[in-house]
């Protein structure tokens, strides 16, 4: 009769480790999958940032240095291992996009072009894209590094040797986005 307690004392926890260390996985999987999410929204914005600034170069002598850097992140967005060296492309991303609205804002004709409207208007469809996988990217890391800190799932943790996932943040710059409703 013992022998038949401990067996199902010893299912159990093995039954629990193999469902927490699953969840584990799970959640990584998750959130590589969302952060992959992230970088092809981000590589979208540089290809559209791309073509706003081919339209823009139609009415403006802009600078060769802003289509470099757009092509460097593009080339580097899909190769980025962290969410930190992603946080630093995004921001870059956000920058030339700064810079590149400043002068349509700049030429009154640009700013009403159609080719132009419609671009803004798919940048901020991105930019919204991207702040909802960046939502649920950070949710998916708080439940991981949630059981990772609690009792009992923290011993699987421990055991499996898994470590603290880092949110996906973009810093301020997230909260200033330009304003891309322009006027026909």
């Amino acid at each position: 009769m013992l022998k038949i307690i401990i067996l199902g004392i010893v299912i159990g926890i093995v039954f629990y480790v193999i469902s927490t260390y699953n969840r584990f996985m799970t959640l990584k999987n998750g959130a590589e999958a969302t952060l992959g999410q992230v970088k092809v929204a981000l590589k979208k914005r540089l290809d559209m940032l791309s073509q706003l600034l081919e339209t823009v170069k139609s009415y403006a002598d802009f600078e060769k240095e802003t289509f470099e850097k757009i092509t460097r992140l593009r080339s580097e967005v899909l190769g980025v291992k962290s969410p930190k060296e992603l946080s630093d492309i995004e921001k870059q991303s956000r920058d030339i996009m700064g810079n590149i609205l400043l002068t349509v804002e700049n030429y009154p004709e640009l700013k009403t072009s159609e080719l132009a409207a419609d671009l803004t208007q798919s940048i901020k469809n991105i930019e919204d894209e991207i702040s909802r996988h960046r939502y649920t990217y950070n949710n998916i890391v708080q439940e991981f590094n949630t059981m990772r800190d609690t009792v009992p799932s923290n011993i699987v943790a421990n055991v499996f040797n898994f470590t603290g996932l880092d949110y996906l943040e973009f810093g301020e710059e997230i909260q200033k986005r330009p304003d891309l409703n322009w006027k026909r």
